[in-house]
């Protein structure tokens, strides 16, 4: 399978995707250029890889992509763990069939990839959001500075449309502050149209060993909902523009199954977002997509999706109750925290789905079945446990261990951002009540009044 072509852009990688991290040396030697995949875990829409290739070719080198299992992945688990696999199986197969070495490697990221320095004439990384992502490349430009100086170190971003560094310099305050940035800048960034073919092939290497690996937390199981990789993640959307896009504005309702189901593949990296605008475009421009659904999604994939990168690139604590969210919200926490809760249900009744609100208990059953839950379920199940535990701070730290525990997409920029919204975060204050004070309310009635939520139990099951 392979994207859409486009008409009358620009197709090479726009240079403002590309951090020098090392200068290094204008012939190196080397027996290959490395590529350390980690967020962008595919072949297609990947211009990292594509950045690697062109540096290869230009050095009459091979490339080797180097990639690592690491057990120890923060709040990573079985169910993660698989659904990677399965796109990990697809890009070794990717890489042989093209003539690039596959180097899979079990262990700590850092010190595998710097096993591999000693041989390596240039090395191109993509960028990772994350705290916990960022602190790696940085401790591999630090090594690479003291000890291999003239190795040339390069960070694309390929995973947003817009590079973070470029769409903004800080931590906007909402989606109307960044929308207007991301509409003038994106096109400028519709800058993929394939890899240049290797011009020195790589010589084979062991068969990687694509296992889960030992130590990996075993309790929470792989879902059959979604198959992980970027031909499953093609043939979703593909099916999505065909069967349900043109309804996208409905989309909140969950009782319709109306949404494209992407957030876990662009999680893994496992599709580009910019391959998805493509595709969405080419369909609009076909007349198969109405202006209105292409807007829609377009405001989710671009707007909201960067807006949330944004939060976890800029905002130092994106993920600590005491500094993800604004100062009005943390006053009108203060102001009612001593509110009375009404009901209270413990952790293990939450999780488990026993409490007396049948929309919450379908939502937690979505989520511990599918990995996914409907959008708007999010929303309403954050709310309800804000709702039900003793402090909002406690709310907190309960909702973000199980939206990372149970999510395929969980442990990434939207769900922190999305979390944080729950907090005040993106949003504003509303009207006053207890518990939530200004926080945006969310109840079952609204739920009623808006959808037929007999539906939406029916289609997840519960």
């Amino acid at each position: 399978m392979h994207p859409p072509e486009r008409d009358g852009c620009p197709v090479t990688m726009n240079p403002r995707r590309l951090t020098l991290r090392n200068e290094g040396d204008a012939a190196p030697g080397g027996r290959y250029v490395l590529y350390w995949m980690q967020q962008a875990q595919r072949i297609n829409g990947n211009h990292a890889l594509a950045r690697a290739i062109d540096r290869a070719n230009e050095a009459h080198l091979p490339v080797r992509v180097v990639f690592v299992l690491f057990a120890g992945f923060p709040e990573a688990n079985a169910r993660h763990f698989a659904f990677m696999l399965d796109g990990l199986k697809e890009v070794q197969t990717e890489c042989v069939r093209r003539g690039i070495g596959f180097d899979l490697r079990h262990g700590e990221p850092v010190a595998e990839v710097t096993a591999l320095l000693q041989d390596a004439s240039a090395v191109v990384f993509d960028t990772g959001y994350l705290t916990h992502q960022r602190i790696w490349r940085d401790r591999l430009t630090d090594v690479v500075r003291s000890r291999f100086p003239h190795i040339t170190l390069e960070e694309v971003d390929t995973d947003a449309v817009v590079p973070v560094r470029v769409a903004s310099d800080h931590t906007e305050y909402g989606a109307y502050t960044l929308r207007p940035k991301l509409m003038r800048m994106h096109r400028a960034f519709l800058d993929f149209d394939g890899l240049s073919a290797v011009a020195v092939l790589h010589k084979p290497l062991p068969e990687p060993d694509l296992s889960m690996p030992d130590g990996v937390d075993m309790s929470v199981s792989p879902v059959t909902a979604f198959l992980g990789g970027y031909i499953a993640a093609v043939d979703r959307f593909e099916r999505f523009l065909e069967n349900a896009a043109n309804r996208y504005p409905e989309s909140n309702d969950p009782g319709e199954d109306l949404t494209s189901g992407m957030s876990p593949y662009l999680h893994f990296g496992q599709i580009s977002a910019l391959e998805l605008v493509d595709r969405l475009t080419a369909a609009h421009a076909a007349g198969a997509l109405n202006g209105m659904a292409y807007d829609s999604y377009l405001e989710q994939l671009l707007v909201r999706r960067e807006l949330a990168i944004n939060f976890v690139w800029n905002r130092i604590g994106y993920d600590r109750f005491e500094t993800m969210t604004e100062p009005w919200a943390y006053r009108t926490m203060q102001a009612h925290a001593d509110d009375p809760r009404d009901p209270t249900y413990t952790e293990s009744e939450i999780e488990a789905g026993k409490t007396d609100d049948p929309y919450f208990n379908a939502a937690m059953h979505e989520m511990q079945k599918t990995g996914f839950m409907h959008n708007y379920m999010r929303m309403y199940w954050a709310k309800k446990i804000i709702e039900w535990t003793p402090s909002h701070e406690a709310s907190y730290r309960l909702i973000l261990r199980l939206n990372n525990r149970f999510f395929l997409d969980g442990r990434d920029a939207n769900s922190y951002a999305g979390v944080a919204w729950c907090f005040g975060k993106h949003d504003r204050p509303w009207s006053e009540r207890p518990v939530f004070g200004q926080l945006r309310y969310m109840n079952d009635k609204g739920l009623e009044r808006k959808f037929d939520m007999r539906r939406y139990i029916k289609r997840v099951g519960a």
